[in-house]
């Protein structure tokens, strides 16, 4: 009688330690969370209040469109955002990259004088964008990647402000295929709406690969650059690919913004792999999202579509459910991380890398 008391006993005790290594779905709201990775080009607030709800930190980037006033106008309201909603909010601006002068001194100069300003202003990060290796050119009409030496300068200086650089370098592997073959709605709708990022139909434009390698050039170059790679790093497709990478360069962690879809596409296939990947790299992994909002006439509608983002991809990490996507067919398993594995992912990573120790 005693022997299956304590059996009992122990059989609890193991279903409550089961039970509290991991999170539940119910466990959104009280748990703080980051999203490294979205856009806001508003004073409205509609992205501040519905991260406030669902308890989520916010890092608000620039994109180098190639127009001035248009970063300009980004960097008005992140900076709007952050002193509205301090410790809530956190900016890194962008630079726009004019080839007037490229390669000299004087470009340089410009560059980092623009960027001392903007970080005196609280910036936690400088943005690089795909622009560099896929649109801009130098004067003889010969593309300008990112391990180019013209850049030194200014990721010398970066680095001299002990800030990390974000980078969007690349596209999807999916963006160098037709539509019909790319493994996810989100990139197939993307590329049919943005025929000019469409690499596929570029082929005299730099390949993937291209791309890729001259991150890793670039990385090689300033082995002591923090370096947070958005999207997977542009490796999406495969976790493999995207860990050799991360064994190589100690200083690249990747956010998963708007990528999210393919490591769940990945799932359909190898639930073990995806989950393994995420359990060893969980040091190296920024929960993101990538959406922006830029005052919308219809906020409550934009609030949900948001809350339902960030409770879906909560769930996914968080439990083993069954689910599916609207990016692709096919039904996946939740990954079901330790919470240890969910904080990191969700909070710590983002404020150990862009530097938020006093944050709540």
């Amino acid at each position: 009688m005693k022997f299956k008391f304590y059996v009992l006993v122990i059989v609890s005790l193991s279903i409550i330690s089961c039970r509290t290594r991991f999170y539940t779905e119910n466990d959104f709201a009280s748990v703080l969370k980051i999203d490294s990775h979205v856009h806001i080009r508003s004073d409205k607030g509609y992205f501040e209040e519905q991260a406030v709800s669902d308890n989520f930190l916010l890092v608000t980037l620039g994109v180098d469109h190639g127009d001035s006033a248009d970063i300009e106008e980004q960097h008005h309201y992140a900076r709007l955002s952050a002193g509205k909603y301090p410790g809530r909010v956190f900016h890194g601006p962008t630079f726009l990259f004019d080839t007037a002068g490229w390669g000299t001194e004087q470009w340089s100069r410009k560059v980092i004088s623009q960027l001392e300003k903007d970080i005196s202003g609280g910036a936690i990060t400088v943005k690089i964008w795909k622009n560099i290796g896929m649109t801009v050119r130098d004067r003889s009409g010969k593309f300008i990647m990112v391990d180019d030496p013209g850049l030194d300068p200014v990721i010398s200086f970066i680095k001299s402000k002990n800030l990390p650089i974000t980078g969007h370098l690349g596209e999807p592997r999916n963006c160098w295929l037709p539509l019909d073959q790319m493994t996810v709605r989100g990139d197939s709708n993307y590329f049919a709406r943005n025929t000019q990022y469409h690499m596929y139909l570029h082929p005299e434009y730099p390949s993937y690969e291209d791309q890729i390698n001259a991150r890793d050039n670039m990385l090689a170059k300033h082995p002591d650059l923090k370096f947070i790679a958005c999207h997977l790093g542009s490796l999406e497709w495969n976790v493999d690919s995207l860990a050799r990478r991360l064994d190589r360069f100690p200083n690249m962690v990747v956010d998963m913004s708007a990528r999210i879809s393919h490591l769940q596409y990945q799932t359909v296939q190898d639930r073990k792999r995806v989950r393994d990947f995420c359990i060893k790299y969980q040091d190296r992994l920024l929960y993101g999202t990538d959406v922006g909002e830029s005052g919308t006439s219809n906020p409550e509608g934009f609030k949900t579509r948001m809350h339902n983002t960030w409770a879906d991809d909560w769930k996914y990490f968080v439990t083993d459910e069954e689910m599916t996507s609207g990016s692709f067919r096919g039904t996946f398993q939740g990954l079901k991380l330790p919470k240890e594995v969910v904080d990191k992912i969700y909070s710590r990573n983002a404020i150990k890398w862009y530097n938020l120790e006093n944050v709540r």
